[in-house]
């Protein structure tokens, strides 16, 4: 299949893209790895009338690993936050959640930021950003905003980007010292979206916990953030009152891949499974 015709524009700098997508307002779509885009535009199921490649803007391909951030450029790919043994010392779930995304020749081109931007709910990256209290940066004409990530998804592949702005970067804050973190899911294949996914952030000790939060994904229109710390006895998870806050926050549906009931069943099972595994890494990610 072939996309529906449309202009193609290169801009060269942040100025001349904002200037671009200020003109353009609604009809115009930033390329910046096209992973997410390009199959939509070719099946039609999105059909722009502008496409704005941002790949030959400089600036934006920056990491900053910062002393209370990781700050990451809208161009970073996916493999290369991976590989990034920085930001894997400063936030080790960033690398465990990227690794479970899609392909290595994806992961290659995909771009962090445009995960975020595209908000598919069985997207691993916007977990991760709710997890580490993140934000993303937008830029327009008229200056710049911080969009906090408890607000910026708004449904399945909605975000609060507006018509004219351009996700310039994202922040991840850096988990304290004395955390672990964990991301697993299932797929039906390797590299598939996954059916249910979980990412988990706890800190205490391996003897005890003193707190948990878990983010799923592919069990809701967005990415679900729970706070685990009334289910916590005695610095260990109780199966029961986890299951019963989970259970509060998600609304998984029933597609071709699987029943609603059988989602919310793997819910269960990852959160115990991602807890257990980030217990497990808490004095590695600490060190």
């Amino acid at each position: 299949m072939k996309p529906a015709p449309f202009s193609y524009h290169r801009p060269r700098s942040v100025a001349e893209t904002l200037d671009t997508l200020a003109r353009l307002g609604e009809d115009a779509k930033v390329l910046a790895g096209g992973q997410s885009l390009v199959p939509l535009m070719s099946m039609r199921l999105s059909s722009p009338a502008h496409v704005v490649d941002v790949n030959h803007v400089p600036g934006l391909d920056e990491v900053e690993v910062r002393t209370d951030v990781v700050r990451v450029g809208a161009l970073v790919r996916h493999s290369a936050l991976e590989h990034h043994a920085a930001v894997y010392d400063a936030a080790p779930l960033l690398r465990q959640a990227l690794r479970l995304v899609a392909h290595p020749t994806i992961r290659n081109r995909g771009t962090t930021v445009g995960s975020l931007v595209h908000g598919d709910p069985a997207a691993e990256v916007p977990a991760v950003l709710l997890l580490l209290d993140g934000s993303v940066t937008l830029e327009s004409v008229e200056g710049l905003r911080d969009v906090s990530a408890s607000v910026f998804f708004v449904g399945p592949m909605q975000t609060q980007v507006r018509p004219g702005e351009l996700a310039v970067s994202a922040a991840f804050r850096r988990p304290p010292g004395d955390s672990g973190t964990a991301f697993v899911e299932v797929a039906r294949r390797q590299g598939d979206y996954a059916v249910c996914g979980v990412g988990a952030v706890v800190t205490g000790s391996q003897s005890s916990l003193s707190g948990a939060r878990v983010a799923l994904i592919s069990v809701a229109p967005g990415p679900v953030l729970v706070d685990l710390a009334s289910a916590l006895d005695d610095g260990v998870l109780d199966p029961t009152a986890a299951r019963a806050a989970v259970d509060a926050a998600i609304d998984p549906e029933t597609d071709i891949h699987a029943s609603a009931d059988y989602r919310r069943h793997l819910a269960h099972v990852l959160v115990d499974r991602a807890v257990v595994e980030a217990r497990g890494n808490l004095r590695r990610d600490a060190a």
